[in-house]
């Protein structure tokens, strides 16, 4: 395996952890807190963190503000729909279903970008589908659950159209656009709700999940630019298994029998697949310089 695509693999799997504490942060909202007035407080505060590092980047500008509107335009409407998904649902249920999500990349980076999949690619992501689906049954799925599918779905669109971005480009710009273009969106569902919901609490808990989702992003990006979408997106799933830890001991909720099944199957092929493939290779390669045997 590519060194570039080991690399990938262990950003995104790093970028994972924080991945998983967003989620958590959530669940600290006050109970009378609005999804949406708590995602345009996460996006301003999100602006305004990211400004002062975006000038001592230089103030770096993009020639691929089309693809920078389109990201973030569909990325406020997903988060939304995350955000709602981990007010209505439990955490368990909200991650498992939110960890289609590889398999959309995969399928999507095969189907969009051309990108090739091998065998083993297939595989591992068709496990850690079949692991979701043991996670998630039984579960009530209704209009929360289709609406954390929606969130998977543009999550994945996000994440390929950054192999459309030059690794030249400053990650600190691009999730600067990220929030920036988002915030007439989040306005507007904000507006649309009466901006109810605002307070001290909403602040901190956004303030926390900002730290927390910029920390993911920067390493999405540093990921998904060094390697192909197909060859890292398995590694997505490794934050099912942070999840799990984190709400065992934050939440005391302890991971029933099928759970520990389900994230096996999530997290062991991802995990093993990279060690695999570059043993396969190895074998191939000794293969090819094996000289010939005399009679």
């Amino acid at each position: 395996m590519q060194r570039a695509t080991l690399i990938g693999l262990g950003l995104l799997i790093f970028g994972n952890i924080f991945s998983a504490l967003y989620d958590v942060s959530v669940k600290w909202l006050p109970d009378d807190a609005n999804g949406a007035s708590f995602l345009l407080l996460r996006q301003l505060t999100s602006v305004l963190m990211l400004l002062p590092l975006w000038w001592l980047a230089g103030r770096p500008a993009t020639n691929h503000l089309p693809l920078h509107l389109w990201r973030a335009g569909i990325g406020v409407v997903g988060a939304l729909f995350l955000i709602l998904g981990l007010m209505a649902l439990p955490l368990a249920t909200v991650s498992s279903l939110f960890y289609s999500a590889p398999l959309m990349i995969m399928l999507l980076g095969w189907w969009l970008l051309g990108e090739r999949v091998s065998a083993g690619q297939w595989v591992c992501a068709l496990l850690g589908f079949a692991g979701v689906l043991i996670i998630l049954a039984p579960t009530e799925l209704g209009w929360a659950g289709l609406m954390v599918l929606g969130a998977a779905l543009t999550f994945s669109l996000c994440q390929l159209s950054l192999r459309k971005l030059p690794v030249t480009e400053s990650p600190v710009l691009t999730m600067l656009l990220y929030n920036l273009l988002g915030l007439p969106i989040a306005l507007i569902f904000a507006a649309f709700n009466n901006f109810v919901g605002f307070s001290w609490p909403l602040l901190w808990v956004a303030l926390a999940s900002n730290l927390f989702l910029m920390a993911y992003h920067w390493f999405c990006v540093l990921a998904y630019r060094r390697a192909r979408a197909a060859d890292i997106a398995v590694a997505e799933y490794s934050g099912l298994l942070f999840i799990v830890t984190l709400g065992w001991l934050w939440f005391d909720e302890w991971p029933g029998e099928a759970v520990w099944w389900g994230a096996a199957l999530v997290v062991l092929p991802s995990a093993a697949y990279p060690l695999l493939a570059r043993l396969w290779q190895a074998r191939g390669n000794s293969a090819l310089i094996r000289p010939t045997q005399r009679p």
